[in-house]
């Protein structure tokens, strides 16, 4: 199992709506290079168990290498993908392909609830 990076999955209600919520967050030491690999290691497994929807969240620390690998994954199995800003306190939509949602529409975070 990956050390250097992590992502855990949970299901979160936006507005009433069903979404993904992953949490990510850098584990042990390492380079890119390597983080990179177990950043896709566990999306692929995540994958297996089932990951897609209309909506995903991200919330965490990533490195650029890092954010480019979760968002190949996720903008093919999601309509729309939402990035947190703490600076604005809510998910930025960063990748949309629907009606649902616009580039740079914001989610404020006090309405992604627990589903």
């Amino acid at each position: 199992m990956s050390t250097t990076y992590k992502i855990e999955k949970s299901s979160v209600s936006v507005a009433g709506s069903p979404a993904t919520l992953l949490r990510v967050a850098f584990g042990d030491p390492a380079d890119n290079s390597q983080i990179v690999r177990d950043a896709e290691s566990r999306l692929q497994q995540l994958e297996q168990e089932g990951l897609n929807g209309s909506l995903v969240l991200i919330n965490g620390p990533a490195s650029l290498a890092v954010a480019v690998v979760l968002a190949h994954h996720l903008v093919h199995r999601f309509a729309a993908v939402g990035v947190f800003d703490p600076k604005l306190g809510s998910y930025v939509i960063s990748a949309a392909h629907g009606a649902a949602y616009n580039l740079g529409d914001l989610i404020p975070q006090e309405t992604v609830q627990p589903a």
